[in-house]
C-alpha cells in the first residue's frame, strides 16, 4: 500500500520559513518523479514544484521561483519543500504527490500523478 505522509506545516509569519516533508513508503521511490501541490479554499489545485527520480531536474512555478526550494533524499525516501519569505498568499493545503518515471511526465499537471498525500497546512500571517 503506498502511503505518502506530509508534515512541517504550521503557522508562521510572513517573511518567516518553513520546511515541508513528505515520507513515502510502498513504492519504489527512487523511480518516481515527486511534486508539490496546493489548495486553499474556493481555489483550484496549484502546482508548486516537482524534482525529477534523482533530484537533476526542478520545476517552480513562477509564484514559488526564488523562494521555494524542492529536494530529495532517496535513500530516506523523501521529498522536501524548503519555503523562504513566506507570503500570505502563500497560505494553503500543501499536498505531495508521486508520478512513475525519471522526469515529471508534465511537473504542472496534477493528473499525471500515481499516488497522493492527505496534506498539511500551512498558514501565513500578514
Amino acid at each position: 500500500q503506498v502511503q505518502l505522509v506530509e508534515s512541517g506545516g504550521g503557522l508562521v509569519e510572513a517573511g518567516g520559513s518553513l520546511r515541508l516533508s513528505c515520507a513515502a513508503s510502498g513504492l519504489t521511490f527512487s523511480m518516481y518523479s515527486m511534486g508539490w501541490f496546493r489548495q486553499s479554499p474556493g481555489k483550484e489545485r496549484e502546482f508548486v514544484s516537482a524534482i525529477s527520480f534523482r533530484g537533476g531536474s526542478t520545476y517552480y512555478a513562477d509564484s514559488v521561483k526564488g523562494r521555494f526550494t524542492i529536494s530529495r533524499d532517496n535513500a530516506k525516501k523523501t521529498v522536501y519543500l524548503q519555503m523562504n519569505s513566506l507570503k500570505p498568499e502563500d497560505t494553503a493545503v500543501y499536498s505531495c504527490a508521486a508520478d512513475w518515471g525519471v522526469l515529471p511526465t508534465t511537473p504542472a499537471n496534477s493528473a499525471a500523478y500515481n499516488f497522493w498525500g492527505q496534506g498539511t497546512q500551512v498558514t501565513v500571517s500578514s
